[in-house]
């Protein structure tokens, strides 16, 4: 049998206010991570004392986004729209006014750019001609989170309608809609094998849906306290982290679903206030996140093998 071993590698410091997004960086060494103080930064996973500034913007970024084909990340300005990063120049390209509101989070595929904003709108963006190819309006509340299901083609989308939305991509039409949760989805998440959505809730409820069988609810676990803010897969695809409100990490069996691991403050020196995003590094394998406490903490987590 197998068990994790966890330690603490470091602790970040720089951000003057809550770390809201954690990114993969075009290369295997850095990553980028943004928050309510409206920078910006990446940060070498070799020097990781070290901060650069790679933009400053007036408010929030609550979401970004890395495109490594075009050496470029995206920065979704809270009110302002999207600004695009040129890596190489280390410099703004060019924006799109896409809405008035906050954006949540971003995803790509192909040629593809999805946005979830706070006015409830999910628009895809044509990312070579740089223009809004099309926008689901399916709720007047906040669309929260995205996740992507590559070979189906499925974009899941959390409101605060405390609904989850199924669309095709290719199609552009509404597949499935349900009340998933009893308050807002946070965070969504496709296990790697692609048969299970994964969804967190302000609700702290962790629900498995089963994507095969018209996402029937297969798993609905009381994982945390307060909400659960963000769900990340490891890797290798054997385990997922969720963070919340509560100020804890838990690390999860992917294929059981059962509970490994409590990252918390007493005993792994962990955030003393909520959880904002998480991000596993694949080259280092390390856990990446980001809290209110203005911190980003790394983690290397490692199996060990036990008799019983």
């Amino acid at each position: 049998m197998k068990k994790l071993k966890v330690q603490k590698i470091d602790t970040l410091t720089g951000h003057r206010d809550c770390v809201y997004s954690l990114e993969k960086g075009i290369d295997e060494n850095h990553f980028f991570s943004s928050g309510g103080d409206g920078l910006v930064v990446i940060w070498n996973l070799k020097k990781p004392e070290i901060g650069k500034l790679v933009a400053q913007v007036p408010r929030s970024v609550y979401a970004l986004h890395s495109l490594p084909q075009y050496n470029a990340l995206i920065i979704g300005q809270n009110m302002e729209g999207l600004h695009w990063i040129d890596l190489t120049q280390m410099r703004e390209k060019k924006t799109l006014k896409t809405t008035q509101n906050a954006i949540f989070d971003l995803k790509h595929f192909q040629d593809l750019l999805f946005t979830a904003n706070a006015d409830g709108s999910v628009q895809i963006i044509d990312i070579e001609s740089w223009r809004i190819q099309h926008t689901f309006l399916n709720s007047m509340l906040s669309a929260r989170c995205l996740a992507l299901q590559f070979q189906m083609k499925h974009l899941a989308v959390g409101y605060s309608d405390y609904h989850i939305r199924i669309f095709d991509i290719e199609a552009r039409k509404l597949l499935y809609e349900w009340q998933a949760h009893k308050n807002s989805v946070f965070s969504l998440f496709y296990s790697s094998c692609g048969k299970y959505l994964i969804s967190g809730s302000r609700d702290a409820h962790l629900k498995v849906w089963s994507v095969e069988n018209a996402y029937e609810l297969l798993i609905d676990i009381p994982a945390h306290l307060f909400a659960i803010n963000h769900i990340v897969g490891s890797p290798c695809g054997r385990y997922f982290a969720t963070g919340s409100m509560d100020k804890t990490i838990k690390i999860w069996d992917s294929q059981t679903f059962r509970l490994l691991k409590v990252l918390d403050k007493a005993r792994y020196a962990g955030h003393s206030t909520s959880i904002n995003k998480l991000l596993w590094h694949q080259p280092t394998q390390w856990l990446l996140s980001g809290s209110d406490d203005r911190t980003i903490g790394i983690w290397q987590i490692e199996e060990e093998n036990y008799t019983q």
